[in-house]
């Protein structure tokens, strides 16, 4: 019966303690735990251990989708104080900013990423709120690459890290550059264990200069060289990619230390001197008209989309053609530089002239062992 006693009277002290505890706090105007006891139009009741109850604005609550209810516990710094005929008035909108510098230091010193939600949008970046607190953004910190107009919407959420704080000074600083940057990584990392040189990959075009192509690949930059754009034409198809335009393109080069991706884009496509190779076999006979004369041969339409080239060397034995000659070449070759057949007049002529002395061969009675005998009498 006595160890019961013993136990009620060790309760009440510490009851009474923590009692005593809260009211310094409460009076030192620090951050107290309180409970809600009533809830009306303007306010709201709390308990603060006195005959009166304490006050909290309702307007403390601005924004918030739900207001506490009675019994459940919130947290309060007091404003005024309270006496005989008046209640005391507590904030809870103040505790929840000392909560939040709180929170925003130990996020800083762990280098924590943190939920922020954009409140507005201002000149040179944006006005984050971060556990409570109102931050800046820049625009230079806002997206992964530079940034020069504001993309993110007003109510958006956004995860960011503090990189400078100063409760004295009320300045907080946040980045969403660093959280994109980690994540890249992170990304990149995975991405790059699952291709290999050969790949055929979805890739974005990032953007273009006069010689070069540069796409992206999951968030990893790579290019492709002038030579790489395409088979021809190389300087017209440079021009036609555009910034966010999607492609597929040949994963030539992969170094995953950098990483450096290298394209290629006239992979996917076949070579087309291979493709004149296959239509027109060597020693195979075309015909075409003479569509410029030069100083080193003449060029020679075989087709809408086929050109040849006769070399000075390559011309017929006794006459030169003209402009707008038809004339008959055997090809001996493609220019894998310029994508033109390699024509000799001279060749077909050659061959022209072999196939009538065999003709003439062919034709010519065969001389009999009668034939050799009459003509040597004669002879005599």
């Amino acid at each position: 019966m006595e160890a019961v006693t013993e136990q009620e009277e060790m309760t009440m002290e510490d009851l009474f303690a923590e009692q005593d505890g809260f009211r310094k706090k409460l009076q030192s105007h620090e951050l107290v735990k309180v409970k809600v006891i009533q809830v009306d139009k303007e306010y709201l009741l709390v308990d603060i251990g006195e005959k009166k109850e304490g006050l909290i604005p309702l307007s403390d609550f601005s924004g918030q989708k739900n207001l506490p209810v009675v019994g459940s516990e919130i947290m309060a710094i007091l404003e005024k104080r309270g006496g005989e005929d008046r209640h005391a008035v507590l904030s809870h909108k103040r505790a929840a900013e000392a909560q939040g510098w709180e929170l925003c230091a130990d996020a800083l010193k762990e280098k924590a990423r943190v939920k922020g939600t954009i409140l507005q949008t201002v000149k040179g970046g944006y006005i984050v709120e971060v556990f409570n607190i109102r931050g800046f953004m820049p625009l230079s910190l806002s997206e992964l690459h530079p940034a020069y107009k504001h993309h993110l919407p007003e109510s958006a959420k956004i995860r960011c890290q503090l990189i400078e704080l100063s409760k004295e000074k009320n300045r907080l600083i946040v980045s969403r550059k660093s959280v994109l940057e980690e994540d890249e990584v992170s990304r990149r990392d995975k991405v790059l264990v699952d291709i290999k040189e050969g790949d055929v990959l979805r890739v974005v075009v990032s953007k273009t200069s006069k010689d070069t192509v540069f796409l992206r690949f999951h968030g990893i930059e790579g290019f492709v060289r002038y030579e790489n754009v395409a088979w021809d034409n190389i300087e017209a198809a440079v021009e036609k990619y555009r910034r966010g335009q999607r492609l597929r393109a040949k994963l030539l080069k992969l170094d995953k230390e950098t990483p450096r991706l290298e394209f290629g884009l006239k992979q996917l496509y076949p070579n087309p001197a291979d493709i004149l190779r296959r239509k027109f076999a060597t020693k195979s006979i075309v015909k075409g008209k003479v569509t410029e004369v030069g100083d080193t041969g003449i060029k020679v339409s075989i087709s809408p989309d086929v050109e040849g080239f006769v070399a000075l060397e390559d011309y017929a034995l006794d006459t030169e053609p003209k402009v707008g000659d038809t004339v008959s070449a055997v090809v001996i070759g493609v220019n894998y530089k310029t994508y033109k057949l390699m024509l000799s007049i001279n060749r077909f002529e050659s061959m022209q002239n072999r196939k009538i002395v065999a003709q003439y061969l062919k034709e010519a009675p065969p001389v009999t062992l009668g034939d050799l005998f009459k003509n040597a009498r004669n002879n005599k």
